[in-house]
């Protein structure tokens, strides 16, 4: 599989989140605004990236044993997070504290664990390290998505804060009035999750069916 293709099917032909829907829990807490997306969007970034990196280290330098190979992902896994709840709390404090316990909840996530059994365990360190751009790219598609609507329909409008120092950069609610503060709530978020997954594969559907058209409009051109 070329490079290119195994970024695009981690960010639209096998997208975490809107097509194989792993990780679903941290996607409806951290999409009530776009801040905390964009934190969860690193976080998972940073876990995936560096799993899917020293998942694939290991097994090219060792052949692991089957019955020890979970666990030790596991604590692999659990080392990163660690390692990157410690880092939110120490310089995006703020965002830590919104984010709250779902960080640490990283470690038993679907996406991660998913990726370094079936993809990292499996292939070059180049390609597990492409594969966890792609997902991850996914996945934050997918919150940013999910996070701009919410936040507009819950609150009127848009802001956003300096991670690092919780001070407001940018505000714009121009239908405060209007908003719907049920959007904000974990209803919201599965009535926005949804509504995307919906739009996404109906989307998805359509060119799948422009694609078998064209191709059959070839086959039978050239008969």
């Amino acid at each position: 599989m070329k490079k290119s293709q195994i970024f695009l099917n981690g960010v639209f032909g096998q997208n975490p989140i809107l097509v194989m829907l792993l990780g679903l829990c941290p996607v409806i807490v951290a999409t009530q605004s776009i801040n905390n997306a964009l934190g969860m969007s690193v976080a998972v970034l940073l876990v995936l990236l560096f799993s899917n990196l020293i998942i694939s280290i290991i097994n090219h330098i060792i052949e692991v044993p089957s019955e020890i190979r979970i666990p030790i992902y596991i604590v692999v896994i659990a080392s990163l997070v660690t390692i990157v709840d410690l880092l939110m709390k120490a310089f995006t404090p703020s965002l830590s504290e919104s984010l709250g316990e779902f960080i640490p909840l990283i470690t038993v996530n679907c996406i991660i664990l998913g990726r370094a059994e079936a993809f990292a365990s499996k292939n070059s360190v180049l390609d597990s390290v492409i594969d966890a751009l792609g997902m991850a790219c996914g996945f934050a598609i997918a919150c940013f998505i999910i996070a701009i609507f919410r936040e507009f329909i819950g609150t009127g409008g848009f802001s956003f804060s300096n991670p690092f120092t919780g001070t407001q950069i940018f505000s714009w609610t121009p239908l405060a009035d209007y908003a719907l503060p049920i959007m904000q709530q974990g209803a919201g978020g599965f009535l926005s999750f949804g509504l995307v997954i919906g739009i996404y594969t109906t989307i998805s559907m359509k060119i799948q069916d422009k694609k078998l058209k064209k191709k059959a409009a070839i086959a039978a051109s050239a008969k």
